[in-house]
């Protein structure tokens, strides 16, 4: 079935629908969502959003924050742009109907400040512990109330078409109808989210398997920093838990981390302690639990006032008596896990990769905001950011109903349906099980040449099937999968130094 718009979203999360709503409105949109529309990593986002807002504050500590925790590595220019940008996204937001958490005292900037590990000030604004739900359903809502957008729920990207080196739009499955739709736009956007689900323990929900990533760097797009992979140091471990994080904003509230006799451990690994950047978090927790031969640590923020607890971290609060733990009396059992890719697609100011025709924002790109790790709560801001100079460029270049090539149908004539799609599930806990054992948060010269002698013989398998079947979700997945877990594994192989979260046994640390 044939689809054409003068633009392609890929992703609906806080990246797709900011750029979405903030195009010109006379251009026909269409947003692809993998899941239903809210399922993606922005719902789960707890924390909150990085922003200068208060005269305390100023843009040169921001900046001066996120360049410590890239460990360097950050594109000063976009640390710049996306800093001195914030601002104007969070009013936006607020003029949307965004529901902030209020400041009780009401002196000063009438929203609450939180603080998070490696920021000097308080500038993180949030919704309670629930920031990104609140985020997604007012941005959801919006953009259904906006005649010029379509919204496709249930689709899941294939692959991008190239018609003379230029971006035409992709290949999307549409998994209702169980066939292949093409989708032609003049401008098409990937806004897929990240990859973290390439690892066997992940914060994030299920559709983060890189999808965006792997189908640009198929289309020929440049690929950075793949191998900063950020753990984030508190998810909740409990059997039933899945993959529910506790929000770093509790330990900006005093919470401690301790190991099971009740001693607190994080001061000895730096001065910062519970408030250092995420990548020493989690190592330090990661060689406790190895040195102890622990399943977990303790993060303990009983010591606080019970009605302040439950009215900073309602959602934590419940989801955790859910389980039996009650956080005003007790700690919390955490573990690392997978929780953010800092690389992706690379890109200008304005999402441009270097295939024309084709944008990359949120998550699934590179633009050099976050280095060797990511600053907390830069997340959702780069989305706002980038989403809206990728909107105004998008808006300025491509005009209403501009005639642009058209997708051929897709052709699976040749294929077959598979006969036995359990293979694909070994596949996929294969790869998940090599890149947490090898490519972890901490890694070695052996592991990686284990990991890289495993993703070879993966990816002929999966090759080879690919040739012969015809595609469905788990299986497109999978695909993109494998493509991620070798960029990761060769990024770290070419890193010859440990900074920031690439961790090698037999590399010395950047100076």
């Amino acid at each position: 079935m044939q689809h054409s718009y003068d633009v392609l979203i890929i992703g609906s999360g806080a990246a797709g629908l900011t750029l979405a709503l903030r195009l010109n409105p006379a251009l026909a949109i269409a947003v692809i969502s993998k899941d239903e529309l809210k399922e993606n990593s922005t719902n789960y986002a707890q924390g909150g959003i990085a922003a200068v807002l208060e005269s305390d504050d100023n843009y040169a500590s921001h900046i001066n924050d996120t360049m410590i925790a890239g460990a360097g590595v950050c594109d000063l220019n976009a640390v710049k742009f996306t800093v001195e940008n914030a601002p104007e996204c969070i009013h936006w937001l607020i003029d949307l109907g965004v529901n902030f958490t209020r400041n009780p005292a009401d002196n000063g900037f009438k929203y609450h400040l939180t603080r998070e590990g490696g920021h000097a000030h308080r500038r993180i604004i949030h919704s309670a512990d629930s920031t990104g739900k609140d985020l997604e359903e007012t941005l959801i809502k919006t953009a259904k109330s906006r005649a010029n957008i379509k919204i496709f729920e249930h689709h899941i990207a294939v692959d991008l078409f190239k018609s003379d080196g230029r971006c035409c739009g992709a290949y999307i499955y549409n998994t209702a109808a169980d066939r292949v739709d093409a989708f032609s736009a003049a401008a098409t956007v990937i806004a897929t989210g990240g990859a973290s689900k390439v690892y066997l323990y992940s914060s994030n929900p299920s559709v983060s398997s890189g999808d965006g990533i792997a189908m640009g760097y198929r289309a020929g797009c440049i690929v950075e920093n793949m191998e900063f992979n950020q753990f984030h140091p508190t998810c909740l471990y409990h059997p039933q838990a899945g993959s529910f994080l506790i929000s770093e904003a509790m330990r900006g509230e005093g919470a401690r981390l301790l190991l099971p006799d009740g001693t607190r451990f994080m001061p000895g690994f730096d001065e910062r302690a519970e408030l250092a950047p995420r990548d020493i978090v989690a190592r330090a927790i990661d060689y406790e639990m190895k040195k102890l031969g622990i399943r977990n640590v303790l993060l303990d923020i009983s010591h606080k006032p019970a009605d302040f607890i439950r009215s900073h971290f309602p959602g934590i609060h419940q989801k955790c008596l859910d389980f039996g733990i009650d956080i005003t009396r007790e700690p919390i059992p955490v573990v690392p896990a997978a929780h953010y890719t800092c690389g992706g697609l690379k890109v200008d100011l304005n999402g441009c990769t270097n295939v024309a025709g084709l944008y990359a924002i949120g998550e699934a790109s590179c633009t050099g905001l976050h280095g060797a790790n990511r600053l907390a709560s830069n997340s959702l801001l780069e989305c706002l950011v980038f989403g809206t100079s990728a909107a105004r460029h998008i808006s300025s270049s491509v005009k209403s109903s501009q005639r642009h090539e058209i997708v051929p149908e897709w052709d699976d004539s040749r294929v077959e349906k598979a006969r036995e799609e359990v293979l694909l599930l070994h596949n996929w806990d294969e790869i998940r099980r090599v890149m947490w054992n090898y490519v972890g948060i901490v890694r070695s010269n052996e592991r990686l040449k284990r990991a890289k002698a495993r993703i070879d013989m993966l990816k002929t398998e999966i090759k080879e099937y690919y040739s012969r079947h015809r595609v469905n979700r788990d299986f497109i997945e999978l695909r993109h999968l494998i493509v991620v877990a070798e960029l990761i594994v060769d990024g770290a192989m070419r890193r010859k130094q440990s900074v920031g979260l690439h961790y090698n046994i037999d590399c010395p640390a950047a100076a």
